[in-house]
């Protein structure tokens, strides 16, 4: 079972993560909502482990937002691309999770977004076409640097 974090609420599992998300947005209901999913890694013990965390955000907009985020420890040495490919991986996957629980329980209406961590300059510019491209064909919209702040900032904060 994957358990989130929330500097609100504690350690939650992933039933109770869509609880505190639905009560979030009943007690607003006139406002707009996005859910952002984002993922970060580091590199641990000199390579041999690497950090993964994923983040669920939900803004409310022009309102603030509630976070949650989880870690995945993987004991295997990875390059950087294989480490991104993963990031993305994790948040397609999440997302893919969050969406089919609020289909189930018919919530519907907001905007849904995977922040990815990489732009235009930096090492990783150079698979960004393929790991957007990777994020599209899963049928969600995608953010970049310096617009990917669900990974950049709130992911990389518990990375």
């Amino acid at each position: 079972m994957n358990f989130y974090n929330s500097p609100s609420f504690g350690r939650l599992n992933t039933v109770e993560v869509q609880n505190h998300i639905n009560s979030f947005m009943k007690e607003a209901k006139d406002y707009k909502y996005s859910v952002i999913i984002g993922s970060d890694s580091q590199k641990k013990n000199n390579g041999q482990k690497t950090d993964f965390v994923t983040a669920i955000i939900v803004h409310r907009i022009g309102s603030g937002g509630i976070y949650f985020w989880r870690r995945i420890i993987d004991t295997r040495p990875k390059a950087l691309k294989q480490r991104i490919f993963e990031e993305a991986l994790l948040s397609i996957i999440t997302a893919q999770e969050l969406l089919d629980l609020f289909k189930k329980n018919g919530i519907l209406g907001f905007n849904f977004e995977i922040h990815v961590d990489m732009g235009q300059k930096g090492a990783t510019r150079e698979w960004i076409n393929e790991v957007v491209g990777m994020v599209r064909n899963s049928g969600f919209t995608v953010k970049t640097k310096p617009d990917a702040y669900g990974a950049s900032k709130v992911a990389d904060r518990h990375t």
